[in-house]
């Protein structure tokens, strides 16, 4: 795809998933700003030294490419990200919202500091981030927002004990999608978020892996970053090179927020008796 002419920002952007996002859109032509600050594999510790390199190992390659290692816990860092790309390359088109960290912390010993470092990644920085952005983003003819969820924390059979704050975040992003796709409407902003799955380092993975390759989600983060994705508000899962999007969709022939038309129960053991029927989904025919 070519995005010639635009200008991305990728968090998470010197390893990974990140990396491969990045290095694709600069290969269809985007000037990138990858925002990295040098984490270890357990969110803790900075290192800006990782984000230069990966950010010179693609300038070798003569790509736009320029590195950003500043902290997005907060406001003011977030703010900075967004200066940076805009002094490096007068404009924003796409934001990439891929930092992540995935910690285990059981609900009965969750702390403070952890939770905290939960919510600085998966919440904070992409409502700082968006903020910041949107001024730019309402003027880019085509601007893009990905935020980036879990199906960890969207499917009950896929989750893993210790996994709260984590999904409390990933799921936090998908409201961030659906009010930013109500806001940003209007105005074109087109605000989806992809469901990778790939072995990185976060899963302990240092050699290149034969399955769940992380360029094999880049496809799809491509066509959500692009002009070709008239779509706003789903999420796109892609693992192994497969992709499938859902959105949270309403049941047919509902006036919300009076007619649910769905079961009608006037006492707690009429729920009872109805449940079977009152948990069954509603499909279209």
């Amino acid at each position: 795809m070519d995005f010639t002419g635009k200008t991305a920002i990728v968090t998470g952007g010197a390893r990974g998933l990140g990396l491969s996002y990045a290095k694709a859109l600069a290969l269809g032509g985007a000037r990138v700003v990858i925002s990295d600050v040098g984490a270890d594999k357990v969110g803790a510790g900075t290192d800006t030294s990782v984000v230069q390199a990966a950010a010179e190992v693609l300038q070798a390659e003569g790509l736009a490419v320029v590195g950003h290692g500043g902290d997005l816990s907060t406001d003011e860092g977030c703010r900075q990200l967004i200066e940076f790309a805009v002094e490096a390359f007068g404009q924003l088109d796409i934001l990439i919202l891929n930092a992540g960290w995935v910690g285990y912390q059981t609900i009965e010993n969750l702390d403070m500091a952890f939770l905290q470092r939960a919510m600085d990644i998966n919440l904070y920085a992409p409502l700082w981030l968006c903020k910041h952005a949107w001024p730019h983003l309402l003027r880019s003819p085509a601007p893009r927002i990905i935020l980036t969820t879990s199906d960890r924390a969207m499917y009950v059979q896929y989750e893993q004990a210790g996994l709260v704050a984590y999904s409390a975040g990933k799921m936090a992003q998908l409201g961030i999608m659906n009010a930013l796709s109500h806001e940003g409407f209007d105005a074109g902003i087109k605000v989806n978020a992809i469901s990778p799955v790939a072995k990185t380092r976060m899963w302990g993975v240092t050699e290149e892996p034969d399955e769940l390759k992380p360029e094999w989600v880049t496809p799809g983060v491509l066509f959500l970053a692009s002009p070709q994705c008239e779509d706003t508000g789903y999420i796109l899962r892609a693992s192994n090179g497969q992709f499938t999007a859902t959105r949270f969709t309403e049941n047919p022939g509902v006036d919300y927020p009076r007619d649910l038309a769905r079961i009608k129960a006037s006492s707690a053991e009429e729920v009872a008796a109805a449940w079977d029927s009152i948990k069954q989904a509603q499909h279209l025919s």
